[in-house]
């Protein structure tokens, strides 16, 4: 009877279950946290970089990038606003002949007849790498931002 008695009193006592209850929670609560933080600079630098390139197409628009001192001057603002390496951030001229689906690297293709469209295309990529892809979860976040503008 004195065994039963001593189980029935060991249910009853409660003063360690605080310290085991926040065993479990509190690496959950700490792992959330972490991927929250995390997710929270992925977010932040795509919306960085998808701001960088509204501004690139703003002042495309506002001054045609004609010459290629223009554009590396527009390249130089877009790498300065994002921070990346200039390996990074890339300006291509590009053309269309009339209603083409396609995109041509040079006009010389087109017929002497078509209207000719110019682009400039700014690309940029870059990589995010959480810190969970330490611990071999994930992967890093690739970015690659593309914007096409008509100049002509």
């Amino acid at each position: 009877m004195a065994f039963f008695s001593r189980i029935r009193s060991l249910f009853r006592n409660n003063e360690g279950a605080v310290v085991i209850e926040s065993a479990f929670v509190i690496p959950v609560l700490g792992i959330m946290a972490l991927g929250g933080f995390e997710v929270s600079m992925i977010v932040s630098r795509q919306n960085e970089m998808q701001t960088a390139a509204a501004e690139a197409v703003a002042v495309t628009l506002a001054r045609v990038p004609d010459e290629a001192e223009e554009r590396n001057a527009l390249e130089a603002i877009i790498e300065t606003s994002t921070g990346l390496p200039a390996d990074q951030v890339s300006l291509t001229q590009r053309f269309r002949c009339d209603a083409e689906a396609d995109l041509r690297n040079d006009s010389s293709g087109c017929d002497a007849s078509a209207v000719i469209s110019e682009y400039l295309e700014i690309n940029m990529t870059d990589t995010y790498t959480p810190i969970w892809a330490d611990f071999g979860l994930g992967r890093p976040v690739n970015y690659d931002i593309t914007r096409r503008v008509q100049i002509a």
